[in-house]
């Protein structure tokens, strides 16, 4: 049985300004990045299919549960940067800072169209610490576009958050992943628009420069 040829997308791309990620809005933003495009230097893309909401000291799940700290002060600054670590001393993990300044909050980019799960995800990219602290803009080398793909509610599975059992009964159990299924979006259950449109390009690796560093974290995610 031969596997369904998907028709990929062709719409008016444009970079989200960091700005825009500067509202106390996380679970809003979260939700909001699923259909955008996670964007390398050389142009390259992949769709955003799967995120995690970590929303400041209060979440139990998050790094700013500490306070601020070397490793977290990233998430006191204004959103619009990324903040990246290490997990098992493996695993490079992206997120996106969003949020007014000193409100630390972030988004976990746990899976793009063709690659599902974080650490995946950033190897596949070429991801790595050097990012860490960067702007979400090309003059950082990694960026958001938002290609007029909108993704339709009846899509988007909203469940817990995975591996945060550490962070206690109700603060795990938040619904505070939203997911979907990019076939579904473009084989007829998703908008025709999306459906019939013609590439750009097709989506690939974002080819950054290879390397990163090893070390040791926490074992929490965001």
């Amino acid at each position: 049985m031969q596997a369904k040829t998907l028709r990929p997308l062709k719409v008016m791309s444009q970079i989200i300004p960091q700005t825009q990620w500067n509202r106390r809005a996380t679970l809003g933003h979260a939700r909001n990045l699923l259909g955008k495009f996670l964007v390398g230097a050389e142009g390259e893309a992949r769709m955003i299919t799967e995120v995690e909401a970590y929303d400041g000291e209060r979440d139990l799940a998050c790094h700013a549960r500490v306070g601020r700290t070397g490793r977290t002060q990233v998430l006191y600054g204004a959103g619009g940067v990324w903040y990246v670590y290490l997990c098992y001393g493996i695993h490079e993990m992206l997120n996106l800072v969003v949020g007014p300044r000193d409100w630390p909050a972030a988004i976990l980019i746990r899976g793009v169209e063709g690659c599902h799960g974080p650490g995946r995800v950033t190897r596949a990219l070429g991801i790595n610490r050097r990012f860490n602290g960067r702007a979400a803009h090309p003059t950082g080398g990694l960026w958001i576009e938002d290609r007029g793909v909108k993704v339709p509610r009846r899509l988007v599975q909203v469940t817990p958050r995975i591996g945060v059992t550490y962070a206690g009964p109700v603060w795990a159990k938040k619904p505070w992943r939203f997911t979907f299924d990019p076939v579904a979006l473009r084989s007829g259950a998703g908008q025709r628009n999306v459906r019939d449109a013609k590439p750009e390009a097709p989506p690939a690796r974002v080819r950054l420069a290879a390397g990163s560093r090893r070390g040791s974290r926490p074992r929490s995610r965001t």
